[in-house]
């Protein structure tokens, strides 16, 4: 099995694996032949009308199933997105994208400042993540040992987005400018999927690159190896995640409603 295979079922060993989002350029019925001849349901299929991907909502799929699906995705064939759980994840994301209303292509001011202010905040608490660029933003990746509930991992999270988008403000900027979104969010865990690490642009086949401490993006073998460690060395112990949380209420101390959480 390729290495690359077994480190993506490693950091995500607790989410489903029996549905999943696919991305691919390849289509047709010939493909939902073999899909369905492993026992894979499809829930909907969609078509873009750029010709450039093909989205299939894949259900049922059977564990001999997801490997070859995985080796698509490590060697560039297509992009596996995967659901959250319902209840508890061990994973999470903060996904920051260009908000921008004429040019939301382009890597904005906000989002420098917006990404820094993540990486620091998060850092003081003793949470170091895993920064991966997404075409015109970033996806922030955090791991801890073992499922936390969905409600405790998105107040993390939009405590952090909090103090993000005042960060961007303190500094002269726009914060409406930079989207937020978390994964899981109670309220979307079955409708939303996040594509896993290792994908690849859907128009120009760029690979999704770590970037480091310093603002560089890492090259291909680089970014599977900061994957790795981020794996070995980043993921929080569950009383490392508790006291990161205590930590964020304290550094924003206001209400905060969170869905599914008395």
């Amino acid at each position: 099995m390729d290495p690359r295979i077994s480190l993506i079922k490693e950091y995500y060993c607790d989410l489903p694996r029996d549905r999943a989002k696919v991305e691919t350029r390849v289509f047709g019925f010939g493909l939902l032949d073999r899909l369905a001849s492993d026992g894979i349901v499809l829930e909907y299929g969609e078509l873009t009308l750029s010709g450039l991907l093909h989205k299939y909502k894949l259900a049922n799929i059977p564990q001999h199933a997801f490997d070859p699906l995985l080796e698509s995705h490590v060697g560039g064939h297509c992009n596996v997105c995967l659901y959250f759980d319902d209840r508890a994840n061990s994973v999470f994301c903060l996904n920051l994208d260009n908000n921008h209303k004429t040019d939301n292509t382009a890597l904005i001011p906000e989002m420098e400042i917006a990404v820094q202010a993540v990486r620091e905040t998060l850092g003081q608490v003793g949470c170091e993540p895993l920064v991966v660029a997404s075409g015109r933003g970033y996806h922030i990746w955090g791991r801890v040992e073992r499922p936390v509930p969905n409600a405790d991992l998105y107040e993390f999270m939009m405590r952090t987005s909090v103090l993000t988008m005042a960060r961007i403000r303190d500094d002269g900027r726009d914060h409406l400018r930079v989207k937020f979104n978390v994964y899981p969010d109670p309220r979307t865990r079955d409708t939303v999927s996040l594509r896993l690490f290792g994908t690849r642009h859907a128009k120009n086949g760029t690979f999704s690159r770590v970037l480091t401490v310093g603002g560089v993006l890492l090259d291909e073998d680089a970014s599977w190896a900061a994957f790795e460690s981020h794996l070995r060395d980043g993921t929080l112990t569950t009383s490392g995640f508790g006291r990161a949380c205590e930590a964020l209420v304290r550094s924003a101390p206001f209400p905060l409603p969170v869905p599914g959480k008395p």
